[in-house]
C-alpha cells in the first residue's frame, strides 16, 4: 500500500463532484445526564449504476477448447459449462445442453464434445440457461478464427487458417474492408490491449504464389466492458473509543473474467490516500461543520497498467436532525364557520437546513411547502375540513410530527332533496311509498319535516348526516304533491315538490284469435286480439309466439289491441299477450294455433342392398315430403297399381319393403296426402335382374348316332335370366367357345366331329349375377369301319392239303363292336365279332376244295366294307379219306359255333356291368388269342372227325364247354339235308336247378369237340362227357 501523496489520475476528464453526506443526530440530554453527546452515521449515495444484474450473475458461462468459434468440418470442439461459486459443485447433479433452443443432451459432467454448427447453451438444475455461444464448422478452404468473447484490455489472437491441402505464401488481415496487416511468416494476428476502437468486422485472405487467392469468413468482434465505472460508498463503523467511516470502491467483473485482479486507489482532493488490491479504506469522522468539505474518490485498474476507471467525487458533511415541530391555528378556537379563513403555522426549533414541512388532516397530506426555516399555511374552510390537523418537519435525517390540533367547521343546512321509492310518478294502489328527505350539507342536529299538499305528515330530528324516511301506504286519495324541509338552526330549507299519482294495475288480459276458417292453412291471415278489463290507461299490449315477441301496441283508452299475422308453417304453436300500464305486466293464458301446411311433392327413393336390383332382394321404397303437416298418408304405386300405404305422424317419410321378382321391374311412384291435397312423386324406374338359371345343354345330331364327319349342334339355353347372357361351352371342362345372347334365349355352337370329340360336354350361363353350369351330356362319336385287310397265315411257305390256315381279318379304323365275315369265292365261311375293336380270325383245315380267292368283310352298323381278294393255292393231297367230310362238317358247324360264342360274350358282359370285371379285356383281342389243346369227350377217331376250333378269350377265369356232335344220317333231317348237323351244347356254370336240367343228347350222336374259356364270374364247371 502506498502512502498518501499527489499521484496521477487514470481518468481523462475529472468527474463531476458529488456529496457523500455524514448525518449527525442530536440526542437531547436526559435530565441529570450531565452533558450531551453526538451520534454520527453515514448515508450511502449511489453515484453510478452497477453493471450487470443479479439474474445475469446466476447464469453459467460456456468456454471453448480450442478457443475458436470457427473450425474446420470434422474437427471437435469441447464445451465447458462454468458455474458460479455460489452453486456448490456437489449439488449439481446434471448439466443440460441446448442446440438451437432444443435440448441436445444431458451429461453428468460439465463438458461436451460437439461437431455440429449452431448456437449452444448450457444449464444446471438450479440455474438459468447460459448465454449462447455460436459455433461454425466450415468446409471452406480458408477460415478466420477468433475467441467467442473479447473484453477491454484483452490480448486477442486472430488466426487465419488454411485447410490441410493448401499452403499459403502470404496472409492478409482486413478490418471493416481495410487492410490491417500483411504477413508471410505467420498466420496469427494479435491485438494488444483491446478497446472499443477495435470493434468491427474482420476477415483474412491468403495468396499462393503462381496459383490462386482465397478469402475467409467474416467475424464480428465486439469488445465488451471489463468492469463498470466504480462507485464510492461510505458506511459508519462505530467503536468504543470513537467513530470512523469506511469508504468502499465498488465495481463488478463479468463471470468470464472473474479471475482478473483489480488494483484500487483512494483519493482525498488531489492526494492519494491508499493504493493496492483492497477495495476499502477507513478514515476518521468529522466532528465539526466545515465550510469547504473535502472531495473523496477512487479508481479501479486491471493490474498495474491495464484498463483504469474512476468514480465520481463525493463530499462528507455533518448534519443535525430536526426537532419536533409545533402546529398553531389562527384565529384561535375549536369551532369556525364554513367560509372563514384559518392560518396553520408549523415550526421546528432546531435542525440542519433545508427542512421540508407538510400539513396533514387525518393522515392525509393537504399541503407540502418548500424547504425553509419556518412555514405558515392559510386555508379557506369548508365543511369537510373538520378533523385532526398536524404537521411534520424533515431535513433528511428523520421526519418529526407535531401534536394534533382538532378543528370543527360548522355548516348551514343545504336545500334538502325529497325522493320517492319506488321511483316514478305512478304507484299502484295499496302499495307502500317511502318518502326520503336529505340535506347534502349541514352541521347536525338537523330537523326534517314531511308535507302532502301543505299538510304535515310528521317530523324527525337526526344528529348525523344521511337524512330521514317516512313510509306511507297509498290509496287513490293520496295522489298529489309532496315536499320536505330541513333546519339546523340557520333557517329551514324547503325541497322541491314531488308529484305522486296512484294508479290501478291492469288485470290479466284475455287473448282471442279470430280465424278466417275453422282450420287455418298456411297463407291465411289471423287477427290476435288482447284486452285487459281493468287498469289505468295507457296500457301497452305485447303479443308473443312461444315467448318470442311479435309486436306491441299502446292503447290510451279502454278497449284492447289487435295484431294481424299472415301465417306460415312456423307459426304453429302457443300464443299469448301481455298488458302493462307501468304498474306491473300481466300475461294472458296461452292459446294454441295449429297451422296446417299442405304436403309438398314427395320424393321417392329406391334403396337396394346392392348397386343392381336382383330377383330375391328386398328393396325399400322410401317416400318423403319435405313439407307438410302431420299426419301424412303415403301411398306406393307400381305402374299406377297400388302396392301399399302408411300413415306417418312425424317427419321422416314412410317406407315400403318389397321382395323382388322378375315381374317387379317397372316404374314406381308414391303419393303424399295430409288432407289438404294429394301430391304424387316423379316416377322412379326399377330394373330387376334375374340370375341365369341352370342351363340345359342339348346335342343335336343329324342321325340317331353321332358319326365321325357329322356336324352336331350344341345348344345351351337357360330358361330364366336377364339378358344379356354369356354362354360358354366346355368339353371335359376345357373351354370350347363362348357366345352372348343379348336378348335372352339360348345360343348354339356347331362342331364338325372327329374321333377326338367323344367325351362329356357341358355349358355355362352367366349374366353377371353368378355363373350356372349345365349337367354333363356324354357324346360318343362312332367311326365307320375302314376297308379291312385279310391275311392268310399258313404253317409253311406253301399251303398243302391238311394244313391248318388262319384267316386273319382286321379293319384299321372303326368303332367297336365290328362284325367280321369270311368268304371263299364269295361263299360265306363264317363270321366273328370284335366287341372291343381290332380284328378276328378263322382257322381252316385245308382240303383240295379250299383253293381259290378269299375275302373278308368288316361291319360296325355304319356300312359293310369288303377287303381285297386273297388267292390261296395248294400242292399235294392228304391221306385221309374223311378229310372232305370233316371239312364240310367243320365249315357247317363253324357258323353255329360263332353265334354261340357271341351269345356267351353277351351273357358274360351283362353281369360284369353289375359290378364284375369288364366284359372284354382291353388288353386282349382275338388277334392275340392263344391256341390251346382241346379236351375231347367220347371223341370218335381223328380220321373220321377233324374239328377246327379257336379258344375265345382264354384269359378268362372259367371254362364253358361246348360240344359239337355228329348225328348219323338216319337221324331227323335238318334244314339242309346235305349238310352235317352240328349240335352245340353250352355248359354254363351251375346255378341252382337250372344247371341240373340238361336236354338229352340226340340218339346216335357223338361228341366232336371242344372247350371255350370265357371271363365269366360264375363258378367252375367240370367237363361233361
Amino acid at each position: 500500500m502506498s502512502s498518501s501523496g499527489l499521484l496521477w489520475s487514470c481518468a481523462s476528464q475529472e468527474p463531476k463532484p458529488a456529496l457523500l453526506l455524514l448525518r449527525k443526530a442530536l440526542v437531547w440530554p436526559h435530565p441529570g445526564a450531565g452533558q450531551a453527546f453526538m451520534l454520527l452515521w453515514v448515508s450511502v449515495l449511489v453515484l453510478a449504476p452497477v453493471s450487470g444484474k443479479s439474474e445475469a450473475a446466476a447464469k453459467p458461462v460456456i468456454s471453448l477448447h480450442p478457443p475458436w468459434t470457427v473450425v474446420f468440418t470434422g474437427e471437435t470442439v469441447t464445451l465447458t459449462c462454468h458455474v458460479l461459486h455460489f452453486h456448490a459443485p456437489e449439488k449439481i447433479k446434471r448439466f443440460l445442453w441446448y442446440l438451437e433452443g432444443r435440448i441436445l443432451r444431458e451429461t453428468p459432467g460439465n463438458t461436451l464434445e460437439v461437431r455440429d454448427s449452431g448456437q449452444y447453451r448450457c444449464q444446471t438444475q438450479d440455474s438459468l440457461p447460459s448465454d449462447h455461444v455460436s459455433l461454425t464448422f466450415s468446409s471452406a478452404n480458408l477460415i478466420l478464427q477468433a475467441p467467442p468473447f473479447v473484453f477491454e484490455g484483452d490480448s486477442v489472437v486472430l488466426r487465419c487458417r488454411a485447410n490441410a491441402e493448401i499452403t499459403l505464401d502470404t496472409t492478409t488481415l482486413h478490418r471493416r474492408g481495410e487492410v490491417l496487416s500483411v504477413s508471410d511468416e505467420s498466420s496469427d494476428f494479435r491485438i494488444e490491449q483491446a478497446s472499443l476502437k477495435d470493434n468491427g468486422d474482420y476477415r483474412c485472405s491468403g495468396f499462393k504464389n503462381g496459383c490462386c487467392s482465397y478469402s475467409s469468413n467474416t467475424i464480428n468482434i465486439e469488445v465488451q466492458e471489463l468492469f463498470p465505472r466504480p462507485v464510492l460508498t461510505a458506511s459508519l463503523s462505530p467503536t468504543v473509543s470513537g467513530k470512523s467511516v469506511t469508504l468502499t470502491c465498488k465495481t463488478q467483473l463479468p463471470p468470464l473474467r472473474s479471475d482478473v485482479k483489480l488494483w484500487f486507489r483512494f483519493f482525498k482532493d488531489d492526494h492519494m490516500l491508499q493504493s493496492g488490491s483492497e477495495s476499502f479504506l477507513k478514515i476518521p469522522t468529522l466532528t465539526t461543520r466545515s465550510r469547504d468539505p473535502p472531495y473523496y474518490w477512487c479508481e479501479a485498474q486491471r493490474g498495474s497498467s491495464g484498463v483504469c476507471k474512476q468514480s465520481q467525487k463525493s463530499q462528507l458533511r455533518v448534519q443535525i436532525p430536526v426537532s419536533r415541530p409545533v402546529l398553531t391555528l389562527s384565529p384561535h378556537g375549536a369551532s369556525v364557520p364554513e367560509g372563514h379563513t384559518v392560518t396553520l403555522t408549523c415550526k421546528a426549533e432546531s435542525g440542519s437546513f433545508p427542512i421540508l414541512y407538510q400539513f396533514l388532516r387525518e393522515e392525509v397530506v393537504i399541503q407540502k411547502m418548500e424547504p425553509t426555516r419556518g412555514i405558515k399555511s392559510v386555508m379557506s374552510l369548508r365543511a369537510e375540513h373538520s378533523g385532526n390537523y398536524y404537521c411534520t418537519a424533515d431535513n433528511g435525517l428523520g421526519a418529526q410530527r407535531s401534536l394534533p390540533v382538532y378543528l370543527t367547521v360548522t355548516v348551514p343546512v343545504s336545500r334538502p332533496v325529497l325522493t320517492l321509492s319506488p321511483r316514478g310518478a305512478l304507484v299502484p294502489e295499496g302499495h307502500t311509498v317511502t318518502l326520503s328527505c336529505k340535506a347534502e350539507r349541514g352541521s347536525p342536529r338537523i330537523l326534517y319535516k314531511f308535507y302532502h299538499e301543505n299538510i304535515s305528515l310528521g317530523s324527525r330530528s337526526v344528529l348525523s348526516a344521511g337524512g330521514v324516511s317516512l313510509r306511507v301506504t297509498v290509496t287513490v286519495q293520496d295522489s298529489g304533491n309532496y315536499f320536505c324541509t330541513a333546519d339546523n338552526g340557520f333557517g329551514p330549507q324547503r325541497s322541491e315538490a314531488k308529484s305522486l299519482s296512484v294508479k290501478v294495475p291492469v288485470s290479466r288480459p284475455i287473448l282471442t284469435i279470430w280465424r278466417p276458417r275453422s282450420q287455418v292453412v298456411e297463407g291465411d291471415v289471423v287477427e290476435l286480439y288482447c284486452r285487459a278489463w281493468k287498469g289505468s290507461p295507457p296500457i301497452l299490449y305485447r303479443f308473443y309466439h312461444e315467448d318470442n315477441a311479435l309486436g306491441s301496441s299502446r292503447v290510451y283508452s279502454r278497449g284492447g289491441a289487435s295484431f294481424k299475422l299472415p301465417l306460415s308453417a312456423e307459426h304453429s304453436g302457443k300464443y299469448a299477450c301481455e298488458a302493462d300500464n307501468g304498474l306491473g305486466a300481466w300475461r294472458s293464458e296461452t292459446v294454441s294455433l295449429d297451422v296446417k301446411v299442405p304436403a309438398s311433392r314427395p320424393v321417392l327413393t329406391v334403396r337396394t342392398p346392392r348397386a343392381q336390383a336382383v330377383e330375391g332382394d328386398v328393396v325399400e321404397l322410401h317416400c318423403e315430403a319435405q313439407r307438410g303437416s302431420s299426419p301424412i298418408l303415403y301411398r306406393f304405386y307400381r305402374e299406377d297399381n297400388a302396392l301399399g300405404s302408411s300413415k306417418v305422424h312425424s317427419r321422416g317419410g314412410a317406407s315400403f319393403k318389397l321382395p323382388l321378382s322378375a315381374e317387379h321391374s317397372g316404374k314406381y311412384a308414391c303419393e303424399a296426402d295430409n288432407g289438404l291435397g294429394a301430391w304424387r312423386s316423379e316416377t322412379v324406374s326399377l330394373d330387376v335382374k334375374v340370375p341365369a338359371s341352370r342351363p340345359v345343354l342339348t346335342v343335336r345330331t343329324p342321325r340317331a348316332q353321332a358319326v365321325e364327319g357329322d356336324v352336331v349342334e350344341l345348344h345351351c339355353e337357360a330358361q330364366r335370366g336377364s339378358p344379356p347372357i354369356l354362354y360358354r361351352f366346355y368339353r371335359e371342362d376345357v373351354p370350347l367357345e363362348s357366345s352372348s345372347a343379348p336378348s335372352g334365349g339360348g345360343t348354339s355352337f356347331y362342331l364338325s366331329l372327329t374321333t377326338e370329340h367323344s367325351g362329356n360336354y357341358s355349358c355355362e350361363a352367366d349374366n353377371g349375377l353368378g355363373a350356372q353350369r349345365s349337367e354333363v351330356v356324354p357324346l360318343s362319336v362312332i367311326v365307320p369301319a375302314s376297308h379291312p385287310t385279310l391275311t392268310l397265315r399258313a404253317p409253311g411257305a406253301q399251303a398243302k392239303v391238311g394244313d391248318m390256315v388262319e384267316l386273319r381279318c382286321e379293319a384299321q379304323r372303326g368303332s367297336p363292336p365290328i362284325w367280321y365275315r369270311f368268304y371263299h369265292e364269295d361263299v360265306p365261311l363264317g363270321n366273328s365279332s370284335a366287341p372291343s375293336g381290332g380284328g378276328a380270325s378263322l382257322n381252316l383245315s385245308l382240303t383240295a376244295e379250299h383253293s381259290g380267292n378269299y375275302s373278308c368283310e368288316a361291319d360296325n352298323g355304319l356300312g359293310a366294307r369288303r377287303s381285297e381278294a386273297v388267292p390261296l393255292s395248294m400242292s399235294g393231297l392228304t391221306g385221309s379219306r374223311s378229310g372232305p367230310i370233316a371239312t364240310g362238317v367243320t365249315g357247317g358247324l363253324f357258323s353255329t359255333l360263332g353265334f354261340g360264342v357271341v351269345a356267351l360274350l353277351l351273357y358274360c358282359r351283362l353281369p360284369r356291368k353289375a359290378g364284375g370285371r369288364p366284359t372284354s379285356d382291353p388288353s386282349r383281342s382275338p388277334a392275340d388269342s392263344d391256341i390251346r389243346e382241346p379236351v375231347y369227350h367220347n371223341a370218335p377217331a381223328w380220321l373220321e372227325l377233324q374239328p377246327v376250333y379257336s379258344n375265345v378269350n382264354p384269359k378268362g377265369g372259367e371254362v364253358v364247354y361246348s360240344e359239337v356232335r355228329r348225328i348219323p344220317q338216319g337221324s331227323k333231317p335238318a334244314a339242309n339235308s346235305d349238310s352235317v348237323l352240328g349240335l352245340l351244347r353250352t355248359h354254363l356254370p351251375s346255378h341252382g336247378q337250372a344247371a341240373s336240367h340238361r336236354p338229352s343228347d340226340p340218339p346216335g350222336s357223338s361228341v366232336i369237340y371242344s372247350q371255350v374259356k370265357v371271363a365269366c364270374p360264375s363258378a367252375y364247371v367240370a367237363p361233361q362227357s
